[in-house]
């Protein structure tokens, strides 16, 4: 990476000629990172990017293979494809995005002739876990925005996949903020197997002359008195509510502005008497529910708009109303003084000061002071959208948000996202009004001011935010701050995890030293649970899947070892002989009457046809489990678990019925307890449904029940659970197993799998599909989707009108006469069948 000719540009054969200015902290960074798998602390905007391109660079044409960069987002994937293109002398098409919006199927075919992925985490996780791609021959993974690597975040998972299945790896984490204390720092390190921590602040001489003051300033705001009668309407209900869990003696405070700490403790308390089956627990779970959702209206009103919060009340008034709305939501909107804030709200027809702020300090920087761009932060879509109306009446001001939202927004695609952003960059238009979507590394250009709507209590997207100006000029923060709102406590923790991450940066830096130390301790301890080898001298292997026994030698078990390290029998002691097999198996065809009534020899098909619509069959090598996940699994831990075990091969698929696929006979429908339950109380026949499907498709047809509390849970009677479990078994011939928890099913998974392919020698096939509604389904369907009116009423209506026609037809008054139809549910039907659409 020595400079040539252009002493002023990094010269390298895969750079393109004078495009990456030669910066010497970037060099000296970017050696460090080529040699060890290296943690890089860099302040937002110095060039973290360049860092990692310049070992990508390296390592390409070192050793070859290819290099794989995940970020965050879809926008700053775009935007790090879009540079290493330009960055780098491979051609384009070698360089390749994989995003939610490439098929599954041609990221596979891409990831073939790719030298270059830059992805999404999730897409790669997915791949992983279906088998669709191999890490093997990645000679370089970088993590952007390395910070989001802990708990179940993909970037765990690709971690541990890439450091035990590559050839040559190599890893590069980069954040401009990695963690708020040395605890979280390490922890990062740890699960993406750094080791070794490279540091550079605003202090560094080879860092200063690139960065410029950023100014940041406090402004107060008065909220007027109809807002805050607003506020003080919905926390005398959070007082009445909070009167309430105290008597249930799971809190000591009413007080409105409880934290969220203290909530988390009522929720933890009420869980205990939820585990004691006292039924209190249950109440007073439903009475915090209304709690937390009467906290977010308030903090709307205080820190963000009226209108926002007018579209909260909206949002829950219409959850209320249908037909699976909890009770905590009908008393919210049912609540005298939450009725009175919702009517202080609507007929609210002033500004919210915020805004009134904001315009002023827009005009002074793109008036007065001739600026060119500005961007203002918010933490609600909702804000968003109400201040891009409000502002756009005297600036140019385009909204960036998010793709998705849960309560029905408008979105923006990842090509109205990239083309927002193009037409910032070149002064197309002034203001950009966006939420967090925009904090993370994307290279918005340089902006004269960056407004936060809000305190950002997070350090780390706080520092994300103003990292957006100061660049290459003084830039100015403005953050707006409600008088006695909840902004002023955000205001305090926001100062004080800022303070403390900077003082963690240059701690960090002066001890990286020990910091290492400390992770080659913590790494070296791994070993311990790695197989290595015994004092027998035996060679260790991989360790055994969580739960299985070990051998008195060190070595692993096998799924189907006899006898268990402790003496115990093993699995196959308990499992019927190959005699019992057939004789079970040929009773099962003889059926009552004694006649054959099986199609094949052995009997394991269904008794009426070969199952049609085969969507795939999976090859394996013989010393090879594999197990076929539908790709709406991938909510749970199951599949990543068991893509991670020596010995078992994931693969996704759209299934068209069940879950998992263990044989050509042995399909899984998974349901949670709480699934399970739902489907007695609350008229929703989609688990039989579910069930009738599988069986008809598979001959071992299996319901795997996972959770505790199956009798206890719910106020449901014993009688009703036993009778259900008794139709999945009888009527359906469905064996229903029991399991603790998601490690629990993956085991369970692994070892019917395992006895299916290994001592069966059965293949995997993918077949069935959903069955066909009757005529009389299919008019209940339509039904029971007026208004949410569900199953049973739909039926009711059906049976009093004759036709679905006769029902969209009749009058209120006869609706009423309905089994189940009240005042309410015939207004409801009537507006929605009646009402002009908009």
């Amino acid at each position: 990476m020595a400079a040539a000719d252009d002493p002023s540009h990094v010269d390298h054969p895969l750079l393109s000629p004078s495009f990456i200015e030669r910066r010497l902290y970037q060099i000296r960074l970017a050696g460090a990172a080529r040699d060890a798998d290296t943690l890089v602390c860099l302040p937002t905007g110095l060039g973290k990017t360049t860092v990692s391109l310049l070992v990508t660079a390296e390592r390409l044409h070192e050793i070859g293979g290819k290099a794989l960069f995940l970020a965050p987002t879809k926008p700053l994937v775009q935007q790090h494809a879009d540079f290493y293109r330009e960055a780098l002398t491979i051609p384009d098409d070698e360089i390749v995005v994989f995003t939610g919006d490439v098929r599954p199927d041609d990221r596979a075919a891409l990831w073939e002739d790719a030298r270059i992925v830059i992805a999404t985490p999730q897409v790669v996780e997915n791949d992983l876990i279906g088998n669709r791609i191999s890490l093997r021959d990645v000679t370089h993974l970088t993590f952007d925005e390395c910070h989001r690597g802990t708990g179940d975040y993909a970037y765990v998972y690709i971690a541990e996949r890439y450091h035990a299945d590559a050839e040559h790896p190599l890893v590069t984490g980069m954040s401009a903020s990695p963690g708020g204390d040395e605890e979280s720092i390490l922890e990062v390190c740890e699960n993406l197997g750094l080791s070794e921590v490279e540091v550079m602040t605003e202090e560094d001489a080879d860092v200063d002359e690139y960065t410029y003051d950023t100014e940041v300033e406090w402004e107060r705001i008065d909220l007027p008195d109809e807002i805050l009668a607003i506020r003080d309407a919905l926390n005398d209900v959070i007082k009445d509510r909070l009167e309430k869990l105290k008597s249930l003696g799971v809190t000591n405070t009413t007080s409105p502005d409880v934290s969220q700490k203290q909530l988390n403790g009522m929720r933890a308390e009420l869980q205990k008497l939820i585990n004691n089956d006292k039924s209190e627990g249950y109440k007073g779970m439903s009475t915090h529910a209304e709690v937390m959702k009467l906290r977010r209206a308030v903090e709307l009103v205080e820190t963000q708009s009226v209108e926002s919060v007018r579209r909260y009340f909206e949002r829950q008034r219409n959850a209320a109303r249908s037909s699976g709305a909890s009770k905590a939501s009908q008393r919210l909107v049912s609540e005298p003084k939450v009725r009175e804030a919702m009517r202080k709200a609507e007929s609210f027809d002033e500004l919210h000061p915020k805004f009134s702020r904001t315009r002023i300090l827009l005009a002074q920087t793109l008036g007065i002071e001739g600026g060119q761009r500005v961007i203002v932060f918010t933490e609600s879509r909702d804000t968003a959208e109400a201040l891009t109306d409000f502002l756009s009446a005297s600036f140019d001001v385009r909204r960036f948000v998010g793709q998705g939202d849960k309560d029905g927004s408008d979105g923006m695609t990842q090509k109205e996202q990239q083309e927002t952003l193009n037409e910032f960059r070149n002064g197309e238009f002034e203001v950009l009004v966006s939420t967090s979507v925009a904090e993370e590394g994307l290279d918005v250009p340089e902006v004269d001011l960056v407004l936060f709507f809000e305190p950002v209590p997070t350090a780390i997207r706080s520092i994300q935010r103003k990292g957006r100006t100061g660049r290459q000029a003084e830039g100015r923060v403005v953050v707006l701050m409600a008088e006695d709102t909840r902004d002023e406590a955000y205001f305090w923790i926001s100062r004080r995890r800022e303070k403390e991450m900077e003082s963690e940066l240059r701690d960090l830096k002066g001890v990286a030293d020990e910091v290492e130390a400390e992770l080659d301790d913590s790494q070296k301890g791994l070993d311990a649970f790695g197989g290595a080898s015994g004092e027998s001298g035996e060679s260790g292997g991989a360790a055994p899947p969580n739960g299985a026994d070990a051998s008195a030698n060190g070595e692993a078990t096998d799924a189907a070892s006899t006898t268990g390290a402790n003496g115990q029998s093993g699995l196959t002691e308990f499992s019927a002989t190959d005699a019992e097999l057939a004789r079970a198996e040929d009773d099962a065809n003889r059926g009552d009457d004694g006649d054959d009534g099986g199609d094949g020899d052995d009997g394991d098909e269904p008794l009426d046809t070969e199952p049609e619509g085969t969507v795939a069959t999976a090859g394996r090598d013989d010393d090879v489990v594999e197990i076929v996940v539908d790709q709406r699994e991938l909510d749970s831990s199951i599949a990543k678990d068991l893509s991670t075990r020596d010995g078992v091969e994931t693969r996704l698929e759209t299934l068209a019925v069940g879950d998992y696929v263990l044989s050509d006979r042995v399909a899984v429908e998974r349901k949670s307890v709480s699934d399970f339950l739902d489907t007695l109380t609350g008229g929703d026949r989609s688990l039989f449904e579910q069930v009738g499907d599988l069986s008809r498709a598979y001959a071992r047809p299996l319901l795997i029940l996972e959770g505790e509390g199956l009798y206890e849970e719910r106020n449901i009677h014993p009688g009703a659970i036993r009778g259900a479990l008794a139709s999945l078994a009888v009527d359906f011939d469905v064996s229903v197993l029991q399991t603790r928890d998601e490690a629990d099913t993956a085991e369970l998974l692994l070892t019917v799998a395992s006895r299916e392919q290994t001592e069966r020698d059965r293949s995997v096939s993918v077949h069935g599909g959903k069955s066909t509604k009757t005529l009389t389904e299919q008019q209940e369907y339509v039904v029971s989707s007026i208004a949410d009116i569900g199953p049973v009423t739909a039926r009711n209506l059906l049976e009093a009108f004759g036709t679905v026609e006769a029902v969209m037809t009749a009058r209120e008054d006869d609706l009423l006469e309905v089994s189940g139809i009240g005042a309410v549910t015939a207004e409801r039907i009537r507006d929605v069948v009646g009402s002009d659409y908009e």
